[in-house]
């Protein structure tokens, strides 16, 4: 069987943006369900990020720590993305079959239709295991959902200069983030997972998770509101 496997990095920031969004991640799931049904073949897999719990815990190790370690600081946020995945697997019940995958580089299996994924290992974020799960199951496409709806050139909240790029290059984004990474980096694609995206000439669609009839047309190949970036 022809199988088409699409990958969603579903941002921290929209599963659990203070506590967890509950009626969110419920249309959400309606959503995805809707769209496998609609073609036989389909699958996709979930990567989650850490949201409100990764944030608060790393402020409060950063406050009552002596000296604290990045690489720690990096394990709570990966802790927080495995909680979220747990979350997410349930909800997906009943078409994800398998455990959540922690290492991307693993022998795991992928027997549903839908695959949940978290954080790996310390210096990068989920959304560089979003690019090795689209390299592994040959997706050319990662879409990337959090709470921006567009890449801007600075941000908008401190620069009211700041214009919305619809479409870059890989060239034009790694000079907007930088090539290092730092537990908590607010960027709408991480430095790591940006370089790895440009050598595979992956193409990653940056979108408002929240705006569910906006992902629909992400998902159908339709023209949608958000930045594009690719190899051209």
């Amino acid at each position: 069987m022809n199988q088409e496997t699409t990958i969603i990095s579903l941002g921290g920031s929209i599963i659990a943006p203070q506590g967890v969004d509950a009626p969110f991640i419920k249309a959400f799931h309606t959503l995805i369900t809707k769209w496998l049904d609609a073609k036989h073949g389909r699958r996709v897999i979930l990567i989650t990020g850490g949201g409100a719990p990764a944030r608060i815990y790393q402020e409060a190790y950063r406050e009552a720590a002596i000296s604290p370690i990045s690489e720690t600081q990096d394990w709570i946020g990966i802790a927080a993305t495995r909680l979220n995945a747990a979350l997410i697997k349930g909800i997906f019940q009943a078409d994800c079959t398998d455990a959540v995958v922690t290492d991307p580089t693993a022998d795991f299996q992928f027997t549903g239709r839908v695959l949940v994924g978290a954080g790996w290992k310390p210096g990068f974020s989920t959304d560089f295991d979003a690019v090795l799960l689209a390299e592994r199951f040959g997706a050319k496409k990662v879409i990337n959902l959090s709470n921006i709806s567009q890449v801007y050139t600075a941000d908008p909240k401190k620069d009211p200069q700041a214009r919305p790029l619809p479409l870059m290059t890989w060239k034009e984004f790694k000079e907007l983030v930088g090539e290092e990474w730092s537990p908590g980096l607010n960027a709408p694609f991480d430095p790591i997972a940006t370089k790895k995206s440009a050598e595979l000439g992956l193409e990653v669609v940056v979108a408002s998770g929240r705006d569910l009839p906006n992902l629909e047309k992400i998902l159908n190949n339709q023209d949608f509101f958000g930045t594009k970036i690719g190899p051209n």
